[in-house]
Order: structure tokens, then sequence, then C-alpha cells
């Protein structure tokens, strides 16, 4: 018995100084690939909201904008046993199994700004409301073409559900808001900067009307008015869609944009830590549910447990200089 006693206390010690005193949380931000601007800038708010909270965020994503890729990483997040997992997705479905799985071992799930099938996820926090969003885009060309005219979208991957939600919506704006708008062509650029660049050109080449390319992506918009730049369409072709300001003020000085627009992608990276925060404190999940999002404010989940952040804002000649200076 006392032989028992002493193994019993030996083993006890060796857990305690096995296990921290404070095992710290942490919530990985997962983006769609490495290197973007706007997920840079998403770091910076989880990084801020981090502090906050005194938990870690790991910000990791793959180098291609894939599904495949996308699952690797989270396989390995749920290796290190992360306390959540915030995700911008490539995919909505593809993602799920491996989501699950994460759930399945007590990790809160997040989908913020590309959302996640409702099977894969807990919260999803959209930016800004669909609709509006889907109606800002084209607006930001309508309101620079008086008489109409031709415009065409260039969008991200075909598979990316915020990207597919807003071209639906502007779809469905045109006919009741802006009916001297006629959309002749969406394609996709996969949020990469050569394909990007080469649907740009094909959409020049293919429409010879053509007023104006909307790109609701950050890197499509860069690459599509680099176009315009390239090959002395400023004051023929518009480019607007959604920028970030410090990527995109040259083209706004340049004329080759009269105005773009986004919410804030720092805020965003923020709020989406913020939400799986409340999750692993033990906040549910559940439509009608308000959670938190820090300095940002709060926000009610819906029928499917999603939530928008907030409306987007117009940059324009007027306020670019000043914003390109904050992200």
């Amino acid at each position: 018995m006392k032989l028992l006693k002493i193994l019993a206390a030996t083993t006890a010690v060796a857990v305690l100084l096995a296990t921290p005193a404070f095992a710290q949380t942490r919530i990985a931000l997962v983006v769609k690939s490495l290197g973007n601007g706007f997920f840079d800038a998403a770091n910076k708010g989880a990084q801020e909201a981090a502090k906050e909270l005194g938990v870690e965020v790991i910000y990791t994503g793959p180098t291609a904008a894939t599904a495949e890729a996308q699952i690797e990483v989270i396989n390995s997040l749920i290796a290190q046993q992360v306390d959540a997992i915030a995700i911008s997705a490539n995919d909505p479905d593809a993602l799920v199994p491996a989501l699950q799985k994460a759930m399945e071992r007590g990790i809160k799930v997040v989908s913020w700004d590309s959302g996640v099938a409702e099977a894969g996820r807990q919260v999803h926090l959209n930016p800004s409301d669909v609709g509006l969003i889907g109606e800002t885009i084209i607006k930001l060309a309508a309101d620079y073409l008086p008489d109409g005219g031709d415009v065409a979208i260039l969008s991200a991957a075909s598979t990316a559900t915020n990207q597919n939600a807003w071209i639906e919506a502007a779809k469905a704006a045109i006919p009741a808001k802006f009916p001297k708008i006629n959309l002749v062509s969406v394609v996709y650029g996969d949020d990469d900067s050569v394909k990007s660049t080469d649907e740009a050109k094909g959409l020049i080449a293919s429409y010879p009307d053509l007023k104006a390319i909307i790109a609701p992506t950050t890197v499509g918009v860069v690459a599509a008015a680099q176009v315009v730049t390239d090959q002395n369409l400023i004051g023929k072709i518009n480019v607007t869609g959604l920028a970030l300001p410090s990527e995109f003020k040259q083209f706004i000085d340049n004329g080759a944009s009269q105005a773009v627009a986004l919410w804030n992608p720092i805020d965003l990276g923020y709020s989406a830590v913020y939400l799986a925060n409340d999750l692993i404190k033990g906040e549910e999940a559940k439509p009608g549910a308000k959670l938190s999002i820090g300095r940002v404010g709060e926000v009610t989940l819906d029928d499917t447990n999603s939530a928008a952040m907030a409306a987007p804002f117009e940059f324009n000649k007027s306020n670019i200089d000043e914003f390109s200076k904050i992200y």
C-alpha cells in the first residue's frame, strides 16, 4: 500500500511538471492563401484581438488558393490541438469533412469572409450584408456611367462562396435599380494575379464596347486596373470593385478607377478572433444569439448562425490617400 501511494504521488508530480501552469488558448486564423494583402491586413486585426484577449493567434494558410491545400492546413492544426479554427474558405463544401473532424476533437470552428457550409462550422461572419455588397459593386460602376453600358465581372475562384453570393446579388439588383447597366460576362481569375490579368485582357478583347470591369476581389481589381493602364484605356474603361486602399491608390490617382469599396479587413480579422474566443469561453452558437466582436461591437446570429460585420465603405479621390496609410 505504501509503495502504491509513493508511485501515485510520483506520477502526480510528473504530470504537474509536464503540464504548463497556464496553457494559452490558441486560435488559428486560416486564410485562402498567404501573400495576399487583404489577409495580411486581417492578420493585423487578429493579432490586435489576441493581445486584448490574452490568446495566441496562429496565422496560416496555403500558398495556393485551393481547397486541397487548405485541408492539409486544417489537418495539421488538428494534430496541433488548437482550440479554434477561424477560416476563410476556398470551397464551401470540400472543407466540411476536415472541419467536422476538428469539431469532433473539441476544436471550435468559425468561418469568415468566405463561408463554409453549415455542417462544417459553428458560426459564419460575413464582412457585410450580401445584398448590400452586390448592390454596391454595381452602383460603383453605374455612378460613373450616366448613360449606362456594358460591364463585366472579374471574380476570384468559381467556387468562392462569398464571390458567388455577391455576384448573384449584383445580378438581382440590376433590373430594378440599374436598368441601363448591361452585364455581359462573368469570368474567374482564381485570385491569381497572372490569371486575373489574362482574364481582364480577354474581356477587353471580347467586348469592344466594355465600359467597366467590376472585380469583387482585391487581387482581380488590381490586375484589371493595371491592364487598363498598360493598354492606355484610362477614361474608356473604368475599373471598380473591392480593393485595399494601400494596394489600389495608384489607380485612383491615375484615373484607371473612379472609386472602389471595401470593409475594413483589420476589423474582419479582429472580429473573427473574438467570435472564436466567444465559442471557446462557452457561448452557444444558435439563431438569435448575440456575440461580442470587441471594439467593433456585437453581432446577432441569423437562422444559419451567420452574421454580418459592417457595410462596405467607398474609397475615391477624396479619401484614398488617408485610408491607404492605414491598410
